[in-house]
């Protein structure tokens, strides 16, 4: 490492964090692009690139990058821990003013990075977003899928999360800090970060397609996204079961009030088709209403055990020290 840079380090102004995965074919470009948009920005800077276990040529190529950029910094976890663990790790161990989170795979522009910088200070805010105004690169399931996801976040968790904004965005050394004394969870941070109430300001960019390799977000990893995302800030699945229990409680009783006329009428019928109906709804009803009551006790679970999401086998910015 340069001499330069160790009198920097004590001072970075921008921090940018890099969550990756198997991600060597994308790698090139992105250093490609982000390198020369941080050097002519002029600020002391660093990027945190976190190798989330990697199990193709990603942490060579990582190493070779780092050969040539002083500023490049590789977070090596232990095993595959996420997405959300990965941006949470970079988070932790962000140095600058200000840290940015960015995908490698570039679909959000590093080109708005200097934007934000500038807009950030400028109105002095604590929190920039990259809003996604145009989408049509993506295909049009994920379009949709992508607007019921936003809709239905901001019907549960609250009007304050903002629509087409991931995981691209800056913030300032106050909202990292403040996610630092927060537990040790899996946090879904599109909706953690606007609950927080910073001062937030916005940037608008068209989402590009992926430079190179394949989508690390698969339809049931975006399933298993908005589920958690429902369940961490929401208690509308357990309103949902008492709902449903209530409705329930009323078929029942119309069930009764027809039994008992017909009984007493004398029409008896067999009633083999309605019982079953019968059975097969209350049950059905029963083990929706226990499976939502389970993932709230899951959760509970986890948060008492107290295990870290994430373990970081590698910081080569301490190897420095």
């Amino acid at each position: 490492m340069s001499a330069v840079y160790d009198t920097r380090r004590q001072s970075i102004a921008l921090s940018i964090v890099v969550p990756i995965f198997n991600e060597e074919e994308a790698l090139p470009a992105l250093a490609e692009r982000l390198r020369p948009i941080l050097d002519g920005c002029g600020e002391p800077y660093e990027v945190l690139a976190v190798d989330d276990g990697s199990t193709d040529r990603t942490p060579r190529l990582l190493e070779d990058l780092r050969t040539a950029w002083d500023q490049l910094r590789i977070v090596t976890l232990r095993r595959n821990s996420g997405h959300q663990a990965a941006l949470t790790a970079g988070l932790h161990r962000s140095r600058g003013a200000y840290v940015i989170s960015i995908d490698a795979d570039l679909q959000d522009p590093p080109e708005v990075i200097p934007d934000m910088l500038t807009l950030a200070r400028a109105d002095g805010l604590d929190i920039v977003y990259g809003i996604r105004v145009d989408r049509s690169t993506d295909t049009g399931f994920k379009r949709r899928t992508a607007a019921v996801y936003y809709w239905l976040m901001r019907r549960l968790a609250g009007s304050f999360v903002p629509a087409q904004a991931g995981d691209f965005r800056l913030l300032s050394r106050p909202v990292v800090e403040t996610l630092k004394t927060l537990p040790d969870q899996q946090q879904i941070y599109r909706l953690l970060i606007p609950s927080l109430g910073f001062p937030s300001g916005r940037i608008t960019y068209q989402r590009a397609e992926r430079v190179a390799g394949t989508t690390k977000y698969p339809v049931h990893k975006m399933v298993l996204l908005a589920f958690d995302s429902i369940t961490s800030f929401s208690a509308a699945p357990l309103r949902l079961a008492t709902a449903m229990g209530a409705f329930s409680l009323v078929v029942c009783l119309a069930f009764l009030v027809w039994a008992l006329t017909v009984y007493a009428t004398g029409r008896t019928l067999p009633g083999w088709t309605s019982l079953i109906i019968t059975v097969l709804f209350f049950g059905a009803v029963q083990l929706f209403c226990l499976g939502m009551l389970g993932e709230y006790v899951a959760r509970i679970y986890t948060a008492v055990q107290a295990r870290p999401t994430y373990g970081v086998a590698r910081d080569t910015d301490e190897e420095q020290q």
